[in-house]
Order: C-alpha cells, then structure tokens, then sequence
C-alpha cells in the first residue's frame, strides 16, 4: 500500500509503511470525528502519536490531549508529564479546600496542587536543610515552575514578613494569576508535622493582611514534605479556616558514589543562583 501511494501521489510525502500503521492506530483510536476536529486537530501528529504510544486508556489520552493544549506542552514534555504520571498526581494533596474556599475557587485551587510533586531535575544528599532545596529549586526555576504548572508567577524567596518587632521569612512566594491569589510554599527535608499547619496559618493571615489586595481571593498554602502521614494531615488541618494543602515531593535518585564528583555542590549552586541573579 505505501508503494501504492507513493506512485499515485508522487508529491506527497509521509506514505512510509510505519507512518501508515501510525494513521490505522489513529484511526482506531479515535473513530470519533468530532472528537478529532474539534480537539486533536490542535496539537501536532507528533504529539497525537506520543500519546497513542504511551497511553491506552481513551480518558488518559483525552486529559493529555487537553492539558497540553492548555499548557502549551512541547512532545518532549508531554512525555515527560506522561512518564511521570501528571494525571494519577494531579489535584492529590491533602487540603481542606472544599471547607475553606467557595465554589469554583476551591475546585481551582484544588486543580493546581498535586501529590507527589516531581523534582527529578534535583539531586540533594542526605545531609542537605531546607535552604539548600530551596536554593536548588530556585536555579532550576524553569523546570520548577513546570512541575507547579500554568499560572504560576513567582514572586520571591525568603520573602521578609514585619510583623511586630519581629521578622518572618516564606521559603517560596507565588501569585497565581487564574485564581487571583498569593501561593506560599513552605518546604521541609522531613515527614509532615502538625505544627507545619500552625506556622502556614499564621503566614496566610499575615499575607492576607499586608499583601492582598482587595480584589485578590484568599491566599492559599501549599507545605511539601518528603513524607506524610495522611491521616495525621487531615487532622492537622480539620479546625482551620485559611486553605491548606499538604504534599509530598520526590528528588532524583541518589547517584553512585563514584559518580557523586560530578554532582554540583552546594556552594556551586549557591554560586551559580548569585550570578543569575546579578545577570538580571
């Protein structure tokens, strides 16, 4: 058949037998026109085919299908959110959302968190704090903002917070542009404690106070643990009125030893965060 084709439309190209087994697997896939005008038409075949290759289920594909149209996915990072399951992640937190924010904020702000957050482009050692997570993701900004998805606009990092003749300092300061809301990001290098939704409810109604402006929504608060314990979390945020949500992340896999000398240090990420701040 592609020989076939090929003499009969000799200015055409695209008739090779693998690139005409990829239209039959299409068109078994979809048999729904519709569905293809008015939906896979807006991502290229490039994309269309990494779907049919990586995924099975017609509702996995379709919710790929739409999260990259709305995220403006390149292929190769449709294939990484695929590889990493974006979609089993997405909206997982632990959150008292559904209590906190009126309909469709809370189903919105629920749609921005996820359970695990995926920071495969980091590897710390087993001796790193907090800062030095923070700083990692803060070099890595790009990838980290893809990870916490659409929306997201970055505010700053150990962002200072007056309040009596005290001063507090949030890890990491987001807005987020379709809820119209700040974001605050708290990190930590160990399990989930109750206390953790203590000091967020605290920095919520300090950011409420000095920094929303009345026309922006309720601030919203994401703490990322490497563990959790999830029925302690939903007891943790049972009695409070500002919205929560509890997360866990992954960093990459720990290197072998012997490879760990080409890991950058510390100080060389503290160093190269210094020069991409000055460049800017």
């Amino acid at each position: 058949m592609a020989a076939d084709l090929k003499r009969a439309f000799p200015d055409m190209k695209g008739f090779s037998p693998r690139n005409l087994k990829y239209m039959r697997a299409f068109a078994e896939a979809w048999p729904d026109e519709a569905i293809v005008q008015a939906v896979l038409a807006q991502i290229t075949w490039y994309h269309n085919l990494a779907i049919l290759e990586k995924l099975s289920a017609p509702e996995d594909r379709i919710w790929y299908v739409k999260a990259t149209i709305q995220h403006g996915w390149s292929r190769n990072v449709l294939v990484h959110q695929i590889e990493s399951g974006r979609l089993h992640r997405q909206g997982k937190a632990v959150a008292n959302f559904d209590r906190t924010l009126p309909a469709p904020q809370s189903d919105l702000a629920r749609d921005i968190t996820k359970d695990p957050y995926n920071f495969d482009f980091l590897t710390l050692g087993d001796d790193a704090h907090e800062r030095d997570l923070e700083r990692g993701l803060l070099v890595h900004l790009r990838q980290f903002l893809l990870e916490l998805g659409v929306g997201f606009a970055f505010v700053g990092s150990q962002y200072r917070l007056a309040v009596g003749d005290q001063e507090f300092y949030i890890d990491l300061l987001f807005y987020h542009l379709k809820l119209r809301a700040y974001v605050v990001i708290d990190l930590k290098m160990r399990a989930f404690e109750p206390e953790f939704a203590g000091k967020m409810n605290f920095y919520l109604s300090v950011v409420n106070d000095l920094l929303r402006h009345p026309d922006d929504q309720p601030s919203i608060g994401l703490i990322l643990c490497k563990t959790k314990d999830r029925f302690v979390a939903e007891y943790s945020l049972r009695d409070f009125n500002k919205p929560i949500g509890i997360s866990e992340y992954r960093l990459a896999e720990s290197l072998p030893e012997k490879l760990k000398g080409s890991l950058p240090t510390i100080e060389e990420l503290e160093s190269e965060l210094g020069t991409a701040e000055a460049s800017s």
